[in-house]
């Protein structure tokens, strides 16, 4: 991809620094504290972004819930995703991602950074386990981050439907659910241009447990893909 390549050759005097730093702290979990390890995957994620030509506009960050143990939903358009979170969000948090980016270079070694969770959606057990896993996860204080599109829309600014499954770690958890929609960022990833991008991020205010509590899944989930859908059509990118 260019947009990789431009990013590693505009920083190429630290990026070796910053890949055995990240692959150290990765090794070495129990050594930093998630904030810690959070805090370094923010600075070399703003330092990519700069390099790669690509700009993060969040809006809304104050619809954060103020404790943590939260779950942010937002549409999935492409590979870059979830650093455009990386480099916005304030508050530490992990992912629940596809078993297959286990593989892939570089988002493997950010991805254990982050403790996150791979998922095997044709494994049901294994996909529980997940969901009980972050549950519990988030009523003790983490904070997550699930596509609940469970890949790629491949289309732009246009959403897949949302699957209810998603939603059960947040419905288990009783936990403050937050739709974020984001806009252009298959863009820097997931097209062949090095052009300058903006990718805005809208944090919408939060769902919480009493305003859910009464959905079936399938509900909260066309309920939250609905509030991320008019957010994307209000700022003119649909």
């Amino acid at each position: 991809m260019k947009r990789i390549m431009l990013m590693v050759l505009r920083n190429l005097l630290f990026a070796p620094y910053w890949f055995i730093k990240v692959c150290w702290y990765g090794s070495h979990l129990e050594r930093y504290s998630e904030e810690q390890r959070f805090a370094l995957l923010k600075k070399v994620t703003i330092h990519a972004n700069k390099g790669g030509r690509v700009k993060i506009e969040p809006h809304g960050l104050e619809n954060l819930p103020e404790k943590n143990g939260f779950i942010l939903y937002p549409n999935h358009q492409g590979m870059y995703d979830v650093l455009s979170f990386l480099e916005c969000c304030p508050r530490p948090f992990s992912v629940v991602m596809k078993k297959e980016l286990v593989k892939v270079p570089f988002l493997k070694q950010i991805f254990r950074v982050m403790e996150a969770i791979p998922m095997d959606r044709d494994d049901l057990k294994q996909s529980m386990r997940v969901i009980l896993q972050v549950a519990q996860e988030v009523k003790e204080g983490r904070n997550y981050l699930i596509f609940a599109e469970g890949t790629r829309s491949r289309d732009g600014n246009h959403l897949l439907p949302f699957k209810g499954g998603s939603f059960k770690s947040a419905v288990r958890a009783q936990c403050p659910i937050v739709p974020v929609a984001i806009m252009n960022s298959y863009l820097p990833f997931d097209t062949n241009s090095i052009k300058k991008v903006t990718v805005p991020v809208y944090f919408l205010p939060p769902l919480y447990y009493d305003d859910y509590k009464n959905l079936k899944t399938t509900e909260i989930a066309e309920v939250v893909r609905e509030k991320i859908e008019k957010a994307i059509d209000k700022a003119g990118y649909n």
